[in-house]
């Protein structure tokens, strides 16, 4: 999958918690599901429970979970609507815990998946979380030399279009709304790694928590909302991952590479013994972890179909320090600095001065998808305006 594609079945034997189960580990996911086709394909986990709980006649009539009205992928923000513990970031946790309690089996190691929807929208976290940022004094949005505001100011367009100019209250409302929601996972967090209720014990002295999301939100920088971009906002996700001392981690380590979520199954599997199979195309972590020095690669390679309009599609390449991005639809290319322009305002691509260092980043992206199917390069150029399915052809 190169792309958003709804309703489409994998046939793999190869994910991960199938190979921890193969292994003799017990698997569960709990919250939300991740588009997996059918819903309820369990795609190697013993169990799933999914999507909101415990709505019950006391609340007929409130149209549950999304009674409160708000867009799941637009810009307005509201408090949720009904009681806290209801809240599906309260709901993943709660049955996290009843796992731990109640189904795991103690004789076999487990891999528990915790999935929240937040801070994805629908921007609903609760009255306290929204009121904290609303109180809050937060930054504007960054704005790009490169960038372009949405056509009549975005006046007319649906609160769910990734073209936006948000300011004001339009703009105070989204951000409390995303802040609030994030802030309200940690706290839940809390609820589930707290030695007090959650992974006390042996269980948190023999457990590693790995915590990571999907994609970033743009929020209103470049004029841009919503995900899919390669631009910072978007595509540079948190990645935090907690062992102990027996395990040979040491503390606050920083791992100052490119990594990206392909690596997450490898280094999984590397910590549980398990072995990885040869269609894995990430790398394990683990060696970073113990501080170790390892080879690594010079960059990493991201890319996202056309999801929301054509403009979207793009490829992008960083090494962490500088990024390149290649726009498929019209082939507009984009260079910037990370280290002096973390922000991206900043297109160094349109510099004359500047051509060989995009020319250098340019023939690794060639090379890159020398032989990829759409036809992006004839290998000695990028072709734009290539058709540009979600799936590539060996996965449908």
């Amino acid at each position: 999958m190169v792309g958003f594609q709804d309703g489409h079945e994998f046939d793999s034997t190869h994910t991960l918690p199938q190979v921890l189960s193969d292994s003799g580990y017990q698997t569960y996911l709990v919250g939300r599901p991740m588009h997996q086709f059918p819903s309820k394909k369990r795609y190697g986990y013993d169990h799933m429970v999914h999507g909101p709980v415990g709505f019950d006649e006391k609340y007929e009539g409130s149209g549950g979970a999304y009674g409160h009205g708000i867009s799941g992928n637009g810009w307005t923000a509201r408090p949720w609507h009904l009681e806290e513990g209801l809240h599906p970031t309260n709901q993943s946790v709660s049955e996290a815990l009843r796992f731990l309690e109640c189904y795991r089996d103690p004789t076999v190691p487990f891999f528990l998946t915790v999935s929240f929807i937040a801070p994805h929208p629908p921007l609903v976290p609760p009255a306290f979380y929204l009121d904290r940022y609303l109180r809050a004094n937060m930054p504007p949005p960054v704005i790009g030399d490169w960038a372009e505001p949405p056509p009549n100011d975005g006046k007319g367009l649906q609160v769910q279009s990734d073209q936006v100019h948000l300011k004001g209250e339009a703009l105070r409302s989204c951000q409390a709304g995303y802040y609030g929601l994030i802030n309200h996972v940690d706290d839940q967090l809390y609820r589930l790694l707290g030695s007090h209720s959650g992974m006390n014990g042996n269980i948190n002295r023999n457990t590693v928590i790995i915590f990571t999301t999907d994609h970033g939100e743009m929020l209103g920088d470049h004029y841009l909302f919503r995900k899919c971009y390669p631009y910072e906002g978007s595509a540079r996700i948190p990645l935090l991952i907690r062992g102990t001392a027996e395990m040979g981690f040491p503390g606050n380590n920083v791992i100052d590479q490119p990594v990206g979520l392909e690596d997450i199954m490898p280094t999984i599997l590397d910590l549980a013994g398990a072995e990885i199979p040869d269609c894995v195309d990430g790398k394990s972590l683990v060696p970073f972890l113990r501080g170790e020095d390892q080879k690594w690669r010079p960059f990493i390679h991201g890319e996202h179909s056309p999801c929301y309009r054509q403009e979207q599609a793009n490829h992008y390449l960083t090494d962490g320090k500088e990024k390149y991005v290649w726009l498929t639809h019209e082939g507009h290319e984009q260079l910037f600095d990370l280290v002096n322009d973390p922000t991206e305002c900043r297109n160094l691509a349109a510099l004359p001065e500047e051509a060989e260092r995009v020319a250098i980043w340019r023939n690794r992206l060639i090379e890159r998808l020398a032989d990829r199917p759409e036809g992006f390069t004839d290998g000695k150029q990028l072709i734009a305006g290539r058709p540009y399915p979600a799936a590539l052809p060996h996965a449908i």
